[in-house]
C-alpha cells in the first residue's frame, strides 16, 4: 500500500519529492503556505536542504518520517520544505539570519519564522529527542510570549534587511591599485596554506578554486615557481585523494579530515565544473598528465552519468546509497581479492589499502599517497606498464561497482551550474584540443537558449520539459562568462552578443543603483522579506565577484567603458574587506590583478587566426583574452580595424586597454609582449 503523501508530490524538485510521503503536513515555499500561517497565526518552520546532503537525510528518519514528531509540527506549525539549489535566495536570508543569532550555519537548516516570514531562531540538524522538545518548547512560547517572540523577530528582521554594503561598511569608488596590496594578500593567504596535504590548513577540508585560480594567476603573472608549485602540489593531493573517484572520474564536495581522505561522497556539479577548469589550467602550466587525466576521467563521468538526453547536466549525486554513505564507493578487502587477484599487491599499495580496512566498517577507500612511478619501481614495472594495467583494472572495478545500488541523483538541471561546467569544459578544450568536451559545452548552451530561455527570460531550474524559477545573479553570472569563453574559443560573435544581452538584462532587473552592487534575487520577481546580495566568494565565487569580472571583460571585447567603469566602482567598494579577508574574497582579488596588469586583449585576424589562436590558448595566459577571425571583420570591436600581412596572413595584436603594440605573426613574439607584476 502506498504512503498517503503531502503537497510537495506535485514538485519537480528530488529534494521536495524525497519528503512527499513524510506524515508531516509539508508545503513547498509560496503564498499558500504563507497566506495559511498568516490566517491561523501559526508559527512557520522552513526546513532547508538539498538532495545530495547526508545529515538532511538523517534527519529526514529520524525526525520527520516519525510520526510522533510530525503531529507535534502538523499541530502547531506551518511547515515549509525548501530546496537550497532551486531556491537560494531564500536560504540566503535564513542563513543570514541564522548566524545572527549567533548560531552556527549549515544544511539541513530549520529556521522558525513569525507568521510574518521573520524569523526568531533556527539551527542545523537536531538529533529526533532535541528537535521534539524544542518543538514543545516553541509552540509554548509562542502561545505565552507571541509578543516577545514578535520582538525578537522584529530586530532579526531589521538585521537581515540591513544592506551589505552598509553592514561592511562598503561605499563604492575608484580603486587606487598597488602592488603592495597584492604581495599582502598572497602572504595572508600562503600563510594558511597546508604544507603537508596542500589546500587551506583547516579541517573539514574544501578544495576551494577560487584561491587556487587567484594564486596561480598571481604566481604566473609574477614568475613565481615557488607559488605555482604551491598550487600544482595541491591539486596533485586533491587529484590522489579519496575525494577523488579514482574509477570514475569526478570530486566529491569536501573531505572530513584534513588529508583529502574521507569525503562526503556528494559530487555537486558546480564543484567538478570549478575544478574541471583549474585542473586544465594545471596542465596547460605543467603538462603533467596526471592533470589531464582527472581531467578526461571527470569529463567521462559527466557524459556516462550526468548528462541528460536534451544537452544538460544533472545537478548532484548523492553521498548515500542503501542508506549507508559511500557505501557505492567503498570496497573490501576480500571483495578486491576476488576480482583481481594477480593485481592487489600494487594495486593496494597504490591506494593505500588494508585488510582490515583503511576507513570505518572494515571498508577501503582508495587514497592515494605515492606516485605511480614509485609503486611501478617497488613492483618492478616501468611507469608505463603499470598506467596500463591500472587502466585495466579500473574498468574491471568499475563494471562490478556498476552492478551495485547506486546512490540517489538530483536529475534537475540548474541554469548557473551548468554553466560553471560548461566554462571546465571549454578550458579543458583549449588545454587539449578534446573536441567532445567543446561539443558538450556548446549542445549545453543551446539547451539553455531552447528550453530554459523563455520571452528573453532565463529560468534557473529544468526538469520534465519545464523551466521554472526564474533565474538568480547567480546563473546569469556564470552564463555570460560562459559565453565569452565561448566567443574566444569559437570565434562565433553570437556567443559575444548573447553576453552582452544577458549582462544588460542584468543591469535593468538586479542593479542597485544606490550602491553600484547586484542583488542576488531580482527585486521585481517576487516580494521577500529582503533582497540579498552575495558578496563573498566561497565553493561558488560571489555573484557580484563574477559580474564585476564579467562588465571588466565585456568592457575590453566591446570597447565600452560603462561596463568597465561599474566594474572599477565595485571594486573599490570591495578593495578594503579584500586586504582584510582574502580567503573569501580571491575572486575580487583577480579583479584587482586584472585591473593592476593590464589584461592583455589578443586579437589575431587574417588567413590562420584560428590555428594561431589555438596554439597560443595552448598554453594558460593569465589576465588575457584572445579573440580571431580567419577574415577582416567588424564583429566586435576588438576585431575592428586590425588588418592582415600582405599576403592576408594572420597577425597578432596584442593590446592593452584599447592601444596595440606592433603586430606580429608569431607566437613568440606575441608573448614577448605581455606583461608582468613588477
Amino acid at each position: 500500500m502506498s504512503k498517503p503523501s503531502n503537497r510537495l508530490i506535485n514538485s519537480q524538485s528530488p529534494y521536495l519529492l524525497q519528503h512527499a510521503h513524510n506524515p508531516v503536513d509539508w508545503y513547498p515555499w509560496g503564498p499558500e503556505a504563507l497566506r495559511r500561517a498568516e490566517l491561523e497565526n501559526k508559527p512557520i518552520i522552513v526546513s532547508i536542504g538539498y538532495s545530495a546532503c547526508h545529515w538532511c537525510h538523517v534527519m529526514e528518519r529520524e525526525s520527520f518520517e516519525d510520526q510522533v514528531t510530525a503531529d507535534l509540527m502538523n499541530e502547531n506549525f506551518v511547515c515549509i520544505k525548501i530546496d537550497r539549489e532551486e531556491r537560494p535566495d531564500i536560504d540566503n536570508i535564513y542563513m543570514d539570519a541564522v548566524q545572527a543569532m549567533g548560531l552556527q550555519g549549515g544544511w539541513p537548516l530549520n529556521v522558525f519564522l513569525m507568521p510574518n516570514q521573520k524569523p526568531f531562531y533556527g539551527g542545523t540538524y537536531f538529533p529526533n529527542s532535541q528537535w521534539k522538545n524544542l518543538l514543545a518548547n516553541i509552540a509554548d512560547a509562542f502561545a505565552k510570549h507571541e509578543d516577545q517572540l514578535a520582538e525578537s523577530a522584529a530586530g532579526f528582521g531589521i538585521s537581515i534587511s540591513k544592506k551589505e554594503t552598509e553592514k561592511y561598511g562598503i561605499v563604492p569608488g575608484d580603486v587606487e591599485l598597488d602592488p603592495d596590496d597584492l604581495a599582502e594578500i598572497v602572504t595572508k593567504l600562503s600563510s594558511q596554506f597546508d604544507p603537508d596535504w596542500g589546500g587551506m590548513n583547516r579541517i573539514p577540508k574544501f578544495p576551494m578554486p577560487a584561491i587556487w585560480n587567484f594564486i596561480l594567476d598571481y604566481a604566473l603573472l609574477s614568475n613565481s615557481q615557488v607559488l605555482i608549485e604551491k598550487v600544482l602540489f595541491t591539486l596533485r593531493k586533491i587529484g590522489m585523494g579519496g575525494i577523488y573517484d579514482h574509477l570514475r572520474g569526478g570530486f566529491a564536495r569536501y573531505s572530513v579530515d584534513g588529508e583529502w581522505f574521507a569525503p562526503h561522497f556528494e559530487k555537486m556539479l558546480y564543484d567538478n565544473g570549478q575544478l574541471l577548469e583549474l585542473y586544465a589550467k594545471a596542465y596547460q602550466v605543467s603538462k603533467e598528465d596526471f592533470f589531464l587525466e582527472k581531467v578526461n576521467e571527470t569529463i567521462q563521468w559527466l557524459s556516462e552519468e550526468m548528462l541528460q538526453e536534451e544537452g544538460a547536466f544533472q545537478a548532484a549525486q548523492d553521498a548515500d546509497s542503501e542508506g549507508v554513505e559511500g557505501k557505492f564507493y567503498t570496497w573490501s578487502y576480500q571483495e578486491l581479492e576476488q576480482v583481481i587477484p594477480e593485481h592487489l599487491a600494487w594495486f593496494a599499495e597504490l591506494y593505500n589499502l588494508k585488510s582490515t580496512g583503511n576507513w570505518e566498517e572494515g571498508v577501503n577507500i582508495l587514497f592515494q599517497t605515492s606516485t605511480y612511478a614509485t609503486v611501478a619501481a617497488n613492483h618492478g614495472m616501468t611507469e608505463e606498464e603499470l598506467i596500463s594495467k591500472l587502466t585495466k583494472v579500473k574498468s574491471q572495478l568499475l563494471s562490478v561497482r556498476n552492478r551495485r545500488i547506486h546512490p540517489g541523483k538530483d536529475d534537475k538541471i540548474l541554469s548557473g551550474w551548468n554553466g560553471l561546467m560548461s566554462t571546465g569544459l571549454i578550458q579543458s578544450y583549449l588545454a587539449s584540443g578534446n573536441q567532445e568536451a567543446l561539443k558538450l559545452a556548446i549542445q549545453n548552451r543551446e539547451f539553455i537558449s531552447k528550453k530554459m530561455t523563455v520571452e528573453g527570460k532565463l529560468f534557473r531550474s529544468y526538469k520534465n520539459g519545464q523551466a521554472y524559477t526564474p533565474a538568480f545573479l547567480e546563473d546569469y553570472a556564470a552564463l555570460i562568462r560562459t559565453d565569452l569563453m565561448l566567443f574566444e574559443a569559437t570565434g562565433a560573435s553570437s556567443y559575444l552578443d548573447a553576453a552582452v544581452s544577458l549582462t544588460n538584462i542584468c543591469l535593468n532587473e538586479f542593479f542597485d543603483e544606490s550602491d553600484g552592487f547586484f542583488y542576488f534575487n531580482n527585486p521585481n520577481s517576487e516580494k521577500l522579506i529582503a533582497n540579498k546580495k552575495e558578496l563573498f566568494d566561497n565553493v561558488i565565487p560571489a555573484s557580484n565577484s563574477m559580474m564585476a569580472r564579467n562588465l571588466h571583460r565585456i568592457s575590453l571585447f566591446t570597447y565600452d567603458e560603462k561596463y568597465q567603469e561599474m566594474a572599477n566602482k565595485m571594486l573599490g567598494g570591495m578593495k578594503e574587506l579584500i586586504l582584510k579577508e582574502p580567503g573569501f574574497l580571491c575572486n575580487w582579488a583577480n579583479l584587482y590583478l586584472e585591473k593592476l596588469v593590464p589584461t592583455a586583449e589578443i586579437a589575431i585576424v587574417g588567413k590562420g587566426a584560428s590555428q594561431l589562436a589555438s596554439e597560443l590558448k595552448q598554453q594558460y595566459l593569465a589576465n588575457t583574452l584572445v579573440v580571431y577571425s580567419e577574415e577582416l571583420t567588424e564583429t566586435a570591436p576588438i576585431l575592428q580595424g586590425k588588418t592582415p600581412d600582405s599576403k592576408g596572413n594572420a597577425l597578432i595584436y596584442v593590446c592593452f586597454d584599447h592601444a596595440c603594440q606592433k603586430p606580429v605573426s608569431t607566437i613568440e613574439e606575441a608573448i614577448s609582449q605581455l606583461p608582468y607584476l613588477a
